[in-house]
């Protein structure tokens, strides 16, 4: 009779070790402390890059406003002092255009001396004007351009185109690209139809 409690069977305990199937953990890999300071510091990398793209973008921006700041009050600071002294050209001009032709030519001495006076203040007036941006600009005999002009009454003219500019009552001044002051015209009526205008105007009109 065999003892339960006897001595086991070598043999019988390799057999229920094979026919229990040996259940494997997969290995897993502890945390890297360093890998996760590498992302961190990735991160923060491009982070600070956008941002200084950002600073770097805003500081062009406010860069190429104050340049456009300081070439507008360059170029127009002088716009309320230019149109006072276009008052004393017109001035001049009324004084010279007071003068007759014929009283001109035949003007002795003394009287010619106070015109081309009177001219050449005139002439160093506008080309003061012209130093600091203010252009004068006479568009007789062009297109009417609303821009640049200002109509103020129509001229039976079937000589030319209609909308054309045949009388000029005062001339125009532009500072820099802006009008400073339009002409004073009087425009044609009744003549053909004026030309389609093509690209690029000039002040007063002109195609």
């Amino acid at each position: 009779m065999t003892d339960p409690n006897g001595p086991k069977d070598n043999n019988q305990d390799d057999a229920q070790a094979a026919a229990d199937p040996v259940v494997s953990k997969p290995y897993i890999m502890p945390d890297d402390p360093e890998e996760g300071a590498n992302e961190a510091l990735v991160k923060e990398a491009a982070e600070a890059r956008d941002k200084m793209l950002r600073t770097l973008a805003e500081m062009e921006n406010l860069r190429r406003r104050t340049q456009k700041e300081v070439a507008d009050a360059r170029t127009y600071g002088v716009t309320a002092f230019a149109r006072d002294v276009l008052d004393i050209a017109d001035n001049l001009q009324r004084a010279l255009d007071a003068v007759p032709a014929e009283a001109r030519a035949n003007a002795d001495a003394g009287l010619k001396g106070l015109i081309e006076g009177v001219e050449l203040t005139e002439r160093s007036l506008l080309n003061a004007l012209e130093k600091n941006g203010v252009k004068k600009f006479d568009p007789q005999g062009q297109k009417f351009d609303p821009n640049f002009q200002q109509a103020m009454y129509e001229v039976p003219d079937p000589s030319v185109p209609a909308g054309t500019v045949v009388q000029v009552v005062q001339a125009g001044f532009t500072i820099g690209d802006r009008v400073l002051r339009p002409a004073l015209v009087g425009v044609s009526k009744g003549g053909a139809k004026p030309a389609p205008a093509s690209n690029g105007s000039e002040p007063g009109g002109a195609a």
